[in-house]
């Protein structure tokens, strides 16, 4: 049996779990707080493009590797009318935004936001307004952003001055429905009549759209599961995905419950999953449903950062849901990001909420600089390096208790490899608050393959943050590696996320 400070495991792609998904690395603009207004759009900042866009900020998301960004909400979306969006901007109207509380001018609308994709390199991930709009909205926004035929809506798109169709893909029925927080909010047997009315007429206009609809808001909502499946049983045919959104904080400081969070994650995925295979498996159907978890992320709901406007005040971009992030919180974003990983078979898509300013990564301030707050860089790890299949640790590891989860593994991961570069890498968390674990991980399952690097992050103090002042208190640091044979021997100190970058000489 493993002495209590040593985990081992195997990394052996003969036993991989599934191809990675380019999309699991997903981020989310909605038009709330700063997130759109000085986060990425500020017309007069030094770095502002042509178009008004933050240059700064451009290169930091292309540095984290956002691979499809979810637009424009978010509560944001059941209020929202696209239509507003469009033309001339100079005639656009100034709308109440009642998810936030917030004026919003139009400035960023549909073609701004497109334009932004493409100078990102991102993909856009769509949501439609099923809260206070309807069907034929959906399909007049289908049809406007990638109609190619002389209708009235892709007419109006050509003279607004974007002749080519811009052929988005991925399209989300409605945002966080099941939610009583929602404008428009529907009970399940409501949401599926919607979401199954507007998934049909949008794929008769284009059949090969990949479509979204809600799930459940988190597994603490009282239609959890029952939501799945009676919204299932009505769309199964008409849509590729269900969603689930999860956010994560301390509590009370309890960390050590806080660094397992993805233990609460792993079994919200497994019950969504077996919910969905239960409905395909009353309808016969040989079709597996995809989860696509489109909001995740640790946020602090209950700090003064998340406390929306009120009263007569309506601004614009007020500064909402800015939280700093610690050591701790980016050890559990990377412990989230395992747990993606590993149910990768399903999970194929996800978006880490937000991009910019609003419990982000990256932070903008107005004429200011732009920094990467300590979440940004486990992200961006994963991003550049979990290419290939996702390949199970089986990692037998030492256990420890948390108040909220109960026994735990003290360390958790998973690994890549992609055959094609002959190259992979292993994530690796430990999630003590306390305890120094030595990790062993046997290679003998891929002859010639050697450490290229290690990098590890974590501090003394798992509260550091980084700042605008101090922006790289907080980095990933070169590590160390022993090797011996087929055995990679490396050192997690407590609260630690830890990437092995592995290889085969070319």
């Amino acid at each position: 049996m493993s002495s209590p400070t040593i985990a081992r495991g195997v990394i052996d792609p003969r036993q991989a779990l599934a191809p990675v998904s380019r999309r699991i690395f997903g981020s989310f603009v909605e038009h709330l707080g700063r997130c759109v207004y000085t986060g990425i759009f500020e017309p007069d900042h030094p770095s502002a493009d042509e178009e008004g866009f933050r240059t700064d900020v451009l290169e930091l998301v292309r540095e984290l590797g956002a691979t499809i960004v979810r637009y424009p909400g978010g509560n944001f979306v059941s209020g929202y009318r696209w239509r507003d969006g469009v033309g001339a901007v100079e005639d656009r109207p100034a709308r109440l935004d009642l998810a936030w509380h917030s004026l919003e001018p139009n400035k960023v609308g549909t073609d701004e936001f497109l334009s932004w994709c493409t100078k990102a390199g991102v993909e856009p991930m769509w949501a439609v307004n099923l809260g206070t709009a309807g069907v034929l909205d959906a399909v007049d926004l289908l049809d406007y952003v990638n109609g190619s035929a002389p209708t009235a809506m892709a007419e109006q798109r050509r003279s607004n001055g974007h002749e080519e169709p811009y052929g988005v893909r991925m399209w989300c029925l409605g945002n966080e429905m099941d939610g009583p927080w929602q404008i428009g909010h529907m009970n399940a047997e409501a949401y599926a009549t919607a979401a199954v009315n507007a998934a049909r007429a949008m794929r008769m206009v284009d059949p090969d759209l990949e479509l979204v609809a809600c799930g459940s808001s988190g597994p603490f909502m009282p239609t959890f599961g029952d939501w799945e499946r009676t919204v299932l049983e009505a769309c199964y045919d008409e849509v590729d995905y269900i969603s689930l959104h999860r956010y994560y904080q301390e509590k009370d400081g309890d960390l050590a419950s806080f660094l397992a969070s993805a233990v609460d994650l792993d079994h919200f995925i497994e019950a969504i999953i077996a919910t969905a295979d239960h409905v395909g498996a009353k309808r016969r159907s040989s079709k597996k449903i995809a989860i696509s978890v489109d909001e995740w992320n640790v946020w602090y709901q209950g700090r003064a950062e998340s406390k929306v406007p009120s009263g007569d005040e309506w601004p614009v971009g007020p500064r909402l849901l800015e939280d700093k992030y610690n050591v701790a919180d980016a050890v559990v974003v990377g412990g989230l990001i395992v747990s993606l990983l590993k149910h990768c078979d399903r999970v194929t898509a996800a978006c880490q909420a937000q991009l910019v300013n609003v419990i982000a990564p990256i932070m903008a301030e107005p004429g200011g600089p732009a920094w990467r707050q300590t979440i940004f860089h486990p992200f961006a790890q994963a991003a550049r390096l979990a290419r290939g299949v996702a390949v199970p640790l089986h990692l037998d590891a030492p256990t420890h208790e948390t108040q909220e989860h109960g026994a735990v593994a003290s360390v958790d991961g998973v690994a890549t490899w992609d055959e094609d570069s002959d190259s992979g890498a292993a994530f690796l968390v430990n999630r003590t608050p306390g305890t120094t674990i030595d990790v062993e991980i046997d290679l003998g399952a891929i002859p010639g393959a050697k450490v290229r690097k290690v990098s590890l992050l974590t501090d003394d103090d798992p509260y550091r943050r980084n700042s605008a002042e101090d922006p790289g208190a907080v980095v990933p640091r070169d590590g160390l590696a022993k090797e011996e044979g087929n055995l990679v021997h490396v050192t997690l100190p407590p609260v630690s996320w830890t990437v092995i970058e592995l290889g085969r000489e070319q």
